[in-house]
């Protein structure tokens, strides 16, 4: 790789750097693309963060509630039973969204075995589905 001469910049242009100091612009720029390392060190930092201001608010929140629920009673401190309020509103979304996701990938298996039966049968016909590829199954 050959390097091109560079001119002076004077201080003007330059940000206020001296004029003998090289260009931003003419240094090669380098792109660094993400990894599944960098997205878990965010996930895991993000994570603790999140942790970090659930443990934070449960101390705050240290004042003893009564709870009742379908006839079970009990005491716990507020910020835990506003934690366990918001855990099981989760689970109430994840259980059927997890449910219709397998439905799903359920529905596409069968498709793609009908679609190689029928390539199979047929190998001069493409199959119909080969315009609109359908969601892998396994990932």
């Amino acid at each position: 790789m050959s390097e091109q001469p560079r001119a002076p910049v004077p201080a003007a242009q330059g940000g206020g750097r001296p004029a003998d100091g090289p260009q931003d612009s003419q240094l090669p720029q380098h792109v660094v693309k993400r990894t599944r390392i960098g997205g878990v060190w965010f996930a895991a930092t993000s994570f603790a963060v999140v942790l970090l201001l659930l443990l934070i608010f449960i101390l705050e929140n240290g004042h003893r509630v009564d709870v009742a629920y379908f006839g079970a009673h009990g005491h716990l401190p507020l910020g835990v039973a506003l934690l366990l309020a918001a855990v099981l509103g989760v689970l109430m979304v994840v259980i059927p969204g997890t449910a219709r996701i397998i439905q799903l990938r359920l529905t596409a298996r069968r498709h793609r075995h009908a679609d190689a039966r029928q390539a199979a049968a047929d190998p001069q016909q493409p199959p119909a589905a080969a315009e609109t590829p359908a969601p892998r199954a396994d990932g």
